[in-house]
């Protein structure tokens, strides 16, 4: 694995750029991410380009040894662009345009603006495509940030017109697909049918689920645009994109398929901050971040591209500036951080960014260097896991987990669109999920519907809410253990009840159907006891379920309802689980998988890398691994011992 760090010569002044590069060799950093946001200073007028200061940049840094990933700049169009088609600017749901000042102000669907982004990606790749330097290209940055995947604007209403047409051919199945008759919403041509915002009442989700499927296809097509330019003058190259967490607005993996390498941007305490952690989690690992945040969204990239290789393109070094607090990491974990992105499979780690901006909006962006050049603590925390990289080695691969999880953006759509309840997160299932599995001391491959489950022992299935016919068909043949969570089934692509109702197809996996859902306020929850004789509760969401005699209650409330019920392989969850649950649902699968499951504390995680294990604490205090790994005092370490102090890892040979 290498280091990187993200840079920005055109903030500093010329004479910084030998002297920074030199250091960041010193430092061990191998690559430099650079050009993502600098269209205005490589084309300050239409059709005048200013190569001069780029090709210095570029230059100056492959003199000190670095390789160079070089982003297109379409993230951030100039204001004279804007200036000479103002309908290039995104739409938000209230009508308004997401106007310039900022950074992500275009619109997917507008098609002068693909032209736009096409001529100066053209001409970037044109002039560097051959330099030896550039290693990897980066299409735009960050897609969907702030918000801005669906747009409201004329060009993606009129965009969307023409996918319904590719999609349904007639207007006839359009209106039967989605149920029109309902409140006379019945559309004679597709000319009629507007983007499904600013209703009386909620629009049809039908409507919406489409136009959520149309917003992620032209995230798709227009990245494709992009990758298509590179390819053809820049071959030998890699092409990455820099994913984000916790993001679900369009489908990675359908951008993935077209790209060599999927990248994300790692900002553990940003996260912890800002989604559905509980203020008990935010207070407790408000500077570690909660222990499974990167190890999650890892396992998540490294199945979007067909090798599986991935990179963190954004590292964070220190306090962001971006969530609502920002509290700096508890020393030595931006090295765990690092080292925690080599157990699962990291190609690259490069950090965001090397030096503080003193200007602008990210200021308060904290850099491996601070605004007066001195070292911040992340950069010796970074000069520090390089040594640590060479005596691990990296002749150590990734290989296929035991488990599999199944994430699905459509699903997670679905839910978003009709939730039934204000607390039920179908992303924060899927997440509680994962975490029960790593508790177990699990790897786990994070992989969409259409990934093959050969080899696997264990489908983890928290929310496939959407289920089609093929799905369902692989789901029956699949000879692992599979988990099911709430919801699974309980609509068709087209957004309705199945007929035989939930979960479908699926009860040809596992004879039971439900016949009522309910979501709870807090105060409805219901406790239970397992069969361990531990309790639980089930808070959140509870399904009434009909079953066939040969079907087990393995987890029951105290009402006498079922909260997990399991028929041959399968386990159907009709409660939204809690940890103790879930813990023993995962427990169970592994005995019945025969696979080996142990039992770790909240802070410690581990994670294989080939013939290599990796232990981290998140916690606040040491951890004696022999606590709870037997045989760890007697263990292989190649870096530390048994005994991991807060915010410190041990790796050792299986």
């Amino acid at each position: 694995m290498q280091l990187g760090v993200c840079y920005y010569p055109e903030h500093w002044p010329r004479e910084y750029w030998a002297t920074d590069a030199a250091r960041m060799a010193d430092i061990g950093i191998a690559r430099v991410r650079i050009g993502e946001f600098a269209w205005s200073r490589i084309e300050p007028e239409p059709g005048r380009y200013d190569w001069a200061w780029l090709d210095a940049a570029i230059e100056t840094l492959a003199a000190a040894g670095l390789k160079i990933i070089l982003g297109t700049p379409t993230a951030t169009p100039p204001k004279w662009l804007v200036d000479q088609m103002p309908d290039m600017l995104a739409v938000d749901a209230h009508g308004n345009p997401r106007n310039f000042g900022s950074r992500r102000h275009y619109c997917f669907s507008h098609a002068e603006y693909r032209t736009q982004s096409a001529r100066i990606v053209t001409a970037l790749v044109q002039r560097y495509g051959a330099h030896p330097a550039i290693t990897a290209w980066q299409t735009d940055n960050e897609y969907g940030c702030h918000d801005t995947v669906v747009s409201y604007s004329g060009a993606a209403a009129a965009a969307f017109r023409i996918w319904l047409c590719g999609k349904y051919g007639d207007i006839g199945a359009l209106n039967r697909a989605w149920g029109t008759v309902f409140w006379s919403m019945e559309y004679r041509s597709f000319d009629e049918v507007d983007p499904p915002h600013q209703t009386v009442t909620e629009a049809h989700p039908s409507h919406t689920l489409d136009y959520r499927r149309f917003a992620s296809d032209e995230v798709v097509s227009y990245n494709r645009a992009q990758v298509d330019i590179i390819r053809t003058h820049a071959s030998s190259a890699d092409i990455m994109h820099n994913f984000m967490g916790f993001f679900t607005e369009f489908d990675h993996h359908a951008v993935g398929a077209d790209i060599d390498v999927a990248g994300w941007d790692s900002y553990p305490l940003g996260f912890l901050e800002q989604f559905f952690f509980t203020e008990a989690e935010k207070t407790e690992y408000a500077r570690t971040g909660h222990p499974s945040i990167a190890a999650f969204h890892h396992d998540l990239y490294r199945s979007c591209t067909k090798d599986g290789r991935w990179w963190v393109a954004e590292q964070q070094p220190g306090p962001v500036n971006w969530a609502r607090y920002n509290p700096a990491p508890a020393p030595g974990m931006v090295r765990l951080w690092t080292l925690e992105a080599m157990a699962h499979g990291a190609e690259l780690v490069s950090y965001f960014r090397w030096r503080q901006a003193p200007f602008a909006q990210e200021q308060m962006h904290t850099g491996l260097l601070r605004p007066d050049s001195s070292e911040d603590i992340g950069a010796s925390e970074a000069r520090q896991v390089a040594l640590d990289i060479k005596t691990i080695g990296d002749t150590h691969k990734t290989r296929q987990a035991s488990v599999a999880l199944l994430f699905d953006y459509e699903s997670i759509w679905a839910i978003q669109i009709q939730p039934q309840g204000a607390s039920y997160n179908a992303l924060e299932l899927v997440y509680r999920f994962y975490c029960a599995l790593r508790r177990r001391g699990l790897d786990v491959d994070i992989v969409s519907r259409h990934h093959t489950l050969d080899g696997y022992q264990i489908a983890a299935i928290p929310c496939l809410s959407v289920l089609d016919d093929d799905t369902a068909r692989r789901l029956k043949t699949f000879d692992g253990q599979i988990i099911l969570g709430p919801r699974s089934g309980s609509k068709t692509p087209d957004f309705q009840i199945p007929d035989a109702l939930a979960p479908g197809a699926l009860q040809s996996l596992i004879p039971v159907k439900i016949v009522r859902a309910e979501s709870l306020r807090p105060s409805l929850g219901q406790s239970g006891t397992l069969p361990s004789g531990a309790q639980f509760r089930a808070e959140r969401w509870l399904e009434h379920a009909e079953f066939a005699s040969d079907v087990d209650v393995i987890a029951q409330l105290e009402s006498g309802m079922p909260a997990a019920l399991r028929h041959e392989r399968a386990v159907y969850l009709t409660v939204w689980p809690d940890a103790a649950l879930l813990d023993y649902v995962m427990g169970d699968a592994c005995a019945l998988a025969g696979l080996p499951a142990e039992n770790l504390p909240e802070g410690l995680v581990c994670r294989r890398l080939g013939n290599l294990r990796f232990a981290f604490n998140y916690g606040a205090a040491p951890i004696d691994l022999s606590d709870y790994l037997a045989g760890a005092e007697a263990f292989e370490y190649v870096l530390n011992n048994a005994h991991i102090a807060a915010a410190d890892v041990a790796v050792w040979r299986e």
